[in-house]
């Protein structure tokens, strides 16, 4: 009896996870950016999330993260890059507009440089009270802020094969979005460290191949059923299949402060699903890769700079990060140009350049001092598009 209603259980399941899935709306975009709160005097960290919250003008919008000192936006259902990038900048305009009055400046940074973890204080709501308890130390360890970007798929089963196959390019990702050097005071060395904090909790990591749709909602029940999560939306992986929403979630960039970059990353998500969503179709064993040489090529642009030599994960050519990047570009360029995107290439250029916010972080630091540091990541916000 037990085991029937278990099986009626993940059929009811599944079937509702199909039909969100099929919304007849392939490609269009969901953003979410999360940000520092700070005391516009000093550059440290304040716990105003509450008051943000009683204060915007539309709070489907925003969004309590783990902790006080951090809020969230989110964009609606955009169809074109554009669009929500639009959006993204008037959520960061409301956010400085309440910021004036409330006395505090967003920034805009993958870690705060110098906020010490025993100091942070916990949003209290049942689900990040349930994750608290489970990480305990380490959830105040995780002063952590990203990009999230949400791309729609109408089909399960060909959201779970562009999973597969875009995780060949995670590292690319990584590496173009770094915008972390710095955690508890100290230049960790590491280009992104907020991958380092975030990856302390479980669940965080690259998925490995997912054989089908049905698998995946086995998985969820499954640890759901083990009180190891409380929902899907608890598994973090860097892409997930979004059971609630119907999209592709990759959740593998730092914030970045400029708009533009934010543009970069938003196209180029949505190119590598437009594009793996037919080459899945022409090449079986696009989904297969070497899984131990993707999460080395991963480590590296955690930690190194474009000029580090890796080895593609799919067909084993050794090669730096900088070439892996455009090679990436390579794969997706028809992609791009389909969907209207081409002129964020120039700003990719621009970064191989100049390099990321986490390379200019390090510069602001190195001349200036971490003061002027923290003045910086509130001081240099983009907020028009």
């Amino acid at each position: 009896m037990e085991n029937g209603l278990k099986t009626y259980l993940y059929k009811m399941s599944l079937a509702k996870y199909r039909k969100i899935y099929s919304q007849k709306r392939d490609y269009s975009i969901g953003v979410e950016e999360e940000f520092m709160i700070c005391d516009p005097k000093t550059g440290k960290l304040k716990n105003k999330a509450n008051e943000i919250m009683s204060l915007v003008s539309n709070k489907d919008r925003y969004s309590y993260e783990l902790l006080l000192s951090e809020i969230e936006t989110n964009t609606p259902i955009c169809e074109t890059v554009s669009d929500s990038i639009k959006f993204l900048s008037k959520q960061r305009t409301e956010l400085k507009n309440i910021g004036i009055k409330e006395d505090f400046k967003i920034g805009l940074s993958g870690t705060h440089p110098t906020a010490i973890s025993t100091d942070q204080e916990f949003v209290s709501n049942d689900s990040y009270n349930w994750v608290a308890d489970q990480l305990r130390y380490y959830a105040k360890r995780n002063i952590t802020f990203s990009t999230h970007i949400h791309i729609s798929v109408d089909c399960p089963d060909r959201a779970i094969k562009i999973t597969n196959a875009t995780r060949r390019w995670i590292p690319a990702m990584l590496a173009i979005s770094s915008n972390s050097p710095f955690f508890e005071g100290v230049n960790t060395g590491f280009k992104s460290s907020r991958t380092m904090q975030f990856g302390a909790f479980p669940k965080t990591n690259i998925p490995v191949k997912i054989d089908s749709f049905e698998s995946y909602v086995s998985l969820v029940n499954t640890l759901i059923e083990t009180d190891s999560i409380k929902k899907s939306r608890q598994i973090w992986w860097k892409i997930r299949p979004h059971l609630d929403y119907g999209t592709l979630e990759y959740r593998i960039c730092d914030v970045q402060r400029s708009l533009k970059r934010t543009e970069l990353l938003v196209a180029l998500t949505q190119a590598l699903v437009h594009s793996y969503d037919n080459k899945v179709k022409l090449n079986k064993n696009i989904e297969d890769m070497n899984y131990e040489i993707l999460n080395d090529a991963f480590w590296k642009a955690t930690r190194f700079d474009f000029n580090t030599s890796i080895t593609d994960c799919f067909d084993g050519q050794k090669l730096t990060l900088h070439d892996y990047i455009y090679k990436m570009i390579d794969n997706i360029y028809p992609s791009l140009e389909s969907l209207g995107n081409l002129n964020v290439i120039n700003t990719l250029d621009d970064i191989m350049k100049s390099g990321t916010e986490a390379d200019q972080q390090i510069r602001i630091e190195k001349e200036y001092g971490v003061e002027k540091l923290l003045h910086f990541l509130m001081d240099e916000v983009e907020y028009d598009y």
